[in-house]
């Protein structure tokens, strides 16, 4: 397709450092905005113009919109125990951040906005695998706030005619993936302990699954939620359709387990992605034991 000018929310993050790096390489022009609370500088690519502005300061994030042709809407307070704890803060990012950002990119005529959305929608439902036509229960004010964010991405297409897509991302991993902090990823989690000789710790008994997908793979989604004919608020699960358990994450990664206390949280995921599979012309092609073997790469070199 012809490249466009490309505005990434949270560019300086884990997943949308990643998408910024395939954007440039594809030959877009990208901007990139980002608050730093979560992200780093280092992960932005030089080639990127850069904003150090919250989307919460719509003022600030107004004018950045002129002349963008297509908004990722990535940027996020995330992780359920943090919003748990966190509430309002989280709220104010995710849900007045999201409405900024949709409203910035009405007033602009941007031609598409696509979110980021979260599985965490589904919270615990009566079978699997996860279909997007089940209800959402969320079981945290995060997979709340996100879920939210789909309906105003709908609202705005159907009141405004502001063309948006959603995907429900399912336990993302990869390269630049989280590692700090009580909120860290499980498998950068994982490696970490590894990398430090300490035992992998494992809230609860190791059996909740979840359906770990490639940071590449999400990537791809992106990209090809850009080019769809999607433009009425459209989720679409982009989820690797396996799950794994937390143990069997641990015995993949090796080393010595330590239980601990389990926490709130769903107890299994898998998500059904034939929707993607149809609408978007998307299939993961990152098996998670490839995934593991790629970072325990990165982590030799390092």
């Amino acid at each position: 397709m012809a490249t466009s000018k490309v505005l990434v929310t949270g560019g300086a993050g884990f997943i949308g450092s990643n998408l910024v790096d395939k954007l440039l390489a594809e030959g877009h022009q990208v901007v990139v905005v980002d608050d730093l609370s979560g992200g780093s500088r280092e992960r932005v690519n030089p080639q990127a113009e850069f904003h150090q502005v919250s989307i919460v300061d719509f003022e600030q994030l107004r004018p950045l919109f002129t002349g963008i042709d297509y908004v990722f809407h990535l940027a996020a307070l995330p992780r359920v125990p943090f919003s748990i704890e966190y509430p309002r803060e989280t709220n104010e990012v995710n849900v007045t951040g999201t409405v900024n950002v949709l409203l910035a990119a009405k007033e602009a005529g941007v031609s598409k906005v696509i979110y980021s959305a979260s599985s965490s929608a589904y919270g615990d439902q009566d079978s699997l695998p996860l279909v997007e036509t089940m209800p959402a229960k969320p079981k945290s004010p995060y997979g709340l706030q996100k879920y939210i964010g789909e309906m105003y991405c709908r609202v705005f297409s159907e009141v405004y005619q502001l063309p948006t897509v959603c995907l429900r991302y399912f336990n993302v991993y990869g390269p630049r993936q989280n590692e700090a902090g009580a909120y860290a990823l499980v498998i950068a989690k994982f490696l970490k302990q590894k990398r430090a000789g300490q035992p992998l710790t494992i809230t609860g008994d190791g059996s909740q699954t979840r359906d770990f997908t490639s940071v590449h793979d999400v990537v791809r989604a992106n990209l090809l939620a850009m080019q769809s004919d999607c433009v009425r608020g459209e989720v679409f699960n982009i989820g690797a359709g396996r799950n794994f358990s937390v143990k069997q994450v641990a015995e993949l990664i090796g080393g010595e387990i330590e239980y601990l206390p389990a926490r709130l949280e769903p107890h299994d995921t898998l998500a059904d992605n034939s929707l993607a599979r149809t609408k978007l012309a998307w299939q993961p092609q990152v098996k998670l034991e490839d995934g593991i073997a790629e970072l325990k790469s990165l982590e030799a070199k390092l």
